[in-house]
């Protein structure tokens, strides 16, 4: 009994659920995808229904291939896509609209003008993020302000706001005695925009400034415990016992516990994260700060660079304009030139992130000939993730005013050696790519294990972490600093055609 930990991992493209050992070992996986809706834009929606049958489904499906059962599980962690915003009936447990992304841009005129009123500092301070429609506070005062009967329904106390993880732990405790579960963690909380990330409270200054009625907001707890069971889905209940968002998630499952240890995960879009302990250093380089997690009394905060578009790109090289049919193949196409051959690729296609936040700016290519190629197209993507990552890590180092030496790395994008080897180079420092790379799911299963005793503590999990494969800088300076300098260039014209 109660050999394995369960993770749900529901992200921006897919609802995955993964089933770990005592090792740390991945025993079992299953993954669907799910639509993604653009009605106009800048607008990027999910089903909300769809990400919760997508995600329940999987949960079933991979217990059913290991042939396990509930009584095979210890606890279930949850990770999830973050800022993602749902509002839903408590009565009838129906979204009232589509989920809005966290890639939406549809608040953009809002945070411009809450801009224009002074409120960026007020903001910072309070939840160390930027005004930007990135985070849920705008995105969920849209739906209030949009969906006919929202605030009717609101004044009558039967709506619930959620990230994902707060919609899935609903659903999953739905048939309670007791009612369904409408929490979240603090790691989550921290990314709404509404989160004071000192007190550790929601604050009722911006509840007031965004219009947003308490009554809507879930529990925050912290990162491990036992929230509750599962009332249903499974042959019998199973603890929920970890919540982290899926960045603070996968700096967990990199055992980043020092302050000073980074990781930069690899996924639908691309986030660095840098422990600083029980300290919520403020960012003079445009980077955010933000709970990392909470484990019985004690904090621990990050720095934090977000890149909206990472492999992204990929999948819209492979989507829009078909130089690839399946993902993987973007490695050897890429491979296939020794560079770029001058074009640099600027994939903003929802605005640029860290260190430069400007929700306006739109992807671009520069530098295209008649000679170049699909393959010099897929190189400057590779290039593209790569630079926009070390522009964010420039930044964080000059936060934490120390030289960070190594950089560990996750996400399905790491299994591509050559954007690894392109990354070292850019760098100039180690990239170090463990053997387990799913280490969202395994920080969620970290979480969980740890509330319900699967581990003994933290120096049992640490011993767990392997080096799968560490990359050094093996092109010459000179060469680099052409094509840094160039790709600075292709971002100020980015930023130009934006800002005009």
């Amino acid at each position: 009994m109660n050999r394995y930990m369960l993770s749900l991992d529901q992200g921006t493209t897919s609802s995955r659920a993964i089933v770990f050992d005592h090792a740390g070992c991945i025993v079992g996986m299953a993954q669907r995808e799910f639509a993604q809706i653009y009605p106009q834009s800048g607008w990027v929606e999910h089903d909300a229904h769809e990400i919760w049958q997508t995600q329940s489904a999987v949960a079933l499906e991979v217990l059913q291939k290991l042939k396990l059962s509930a009584q095979d599980i210890a606890a279930i962690g949850i990770t999830n896509q973050r800022e993602t915003t749902v509002l839903w009936d408590k009565h009838t447990g129906k979204a009232l609209y589509n989920a809005i992304v966290w890639q939406d841009r549809r608040t953009a005129a809002l945070c411009a003008s809450l801009s224009e009123q002074g409120y960026d500092a007020l903001i910072n301070q309070k939840t160390g993020l930027r005004l930007d429609p990135y985070f849920s506070a705008t995105k969920l005062k849209w739906l209030l302000d949009n969906v006919a009967g929202a605030r009717e329904l609101s004044a009558q106390n039967r709506l619930a706001f959620g990230t994902i993880d707060t919609w899935l732990v609903w659903n999953l405790t739905a048939k309670n005695s007791g009612g369904a579960l409408h929490i979240t963690d603090v790691s989550n909380a921290a990314r709404t925009m509404l989160f004071n990330i000192r007190t550790r409270q929601w604050d009722e200054e911006l509840l007031a400034l965004f219009d947003i009625p308490s009554s809507v907001l879930p529990e925050v707890r912290t990162s491990s415990e036992v929230y509750g069971h599962t009332s249903h889905v499974f042959d019998a209940p199973i603890a929920i016992a970890g919540i982290a968002g899926d960045q603070q998630a996968a700096l967990f499952g990199q055992t980043c516990w020092q302050a000073g240890m980074v990781k930069n995960t690899y996924g639908t879009g691309c986030f660095m994260l840098m422990n600083t302990g029980g300290f919520a250093a403020p960012s003079t380089h445009n980077l955010l700060t933000t709970i990392a997690w909470q484990i019985g009394d004690e904090i621990c905060y990050a720095l934090e660079g977000s890149i909206f578009i990472g492999g992204a790109v990929v999948q819209w090289l492979r989507d829009e304009l078909h130089i690839i049919d399946h993902s993987h193949e973007i490695e050897p196409l890429a491979a296939s030139v020794a560079d770029s051959g001058g074009v640099t690729f600027v994939p903003a296609f929802a605005g640029l992130g860290a260190p430069h936040w400007n929700p306006n700016a739109r992807g671009a290519i520069f530098g295209l000939s008649r000679g170049s190629s699909k393959a010099h197209l897929a190189r400057a993507a590779l290039d593209a993730l790569a630079y926009q990552t070390a522009d964010v890590l420039r930044a964080m180092s000059a936060d934490a005013r120390m030289d960070i030496a190594t950089l560990r790395v996750d996400g399905g994008a790491t299994a591509n050696n050559l954007l690894m080897r392109i990354q070292a180079d850019v760098l100039d420092v180690e990239v170090v790519r463990p053997k387990i790379t799913e280490t969202t799911a395994l920080g969620a299963a970290y979480l969980a294990g740890l509330a319900v005793g699967y581990w003994r503590d933290r120096d049992a999990i640490a011993r767990l972490w392997q080096v799968d494969k560490t990359f050094h800088r093996t092109r010459p300076t000179e060469a680099l600093a052409r094509e840094a300098a160039q790709w600075q260039r292709a971002i100020r014209a980015s930023l130009a055609w934006a800002n005009e």
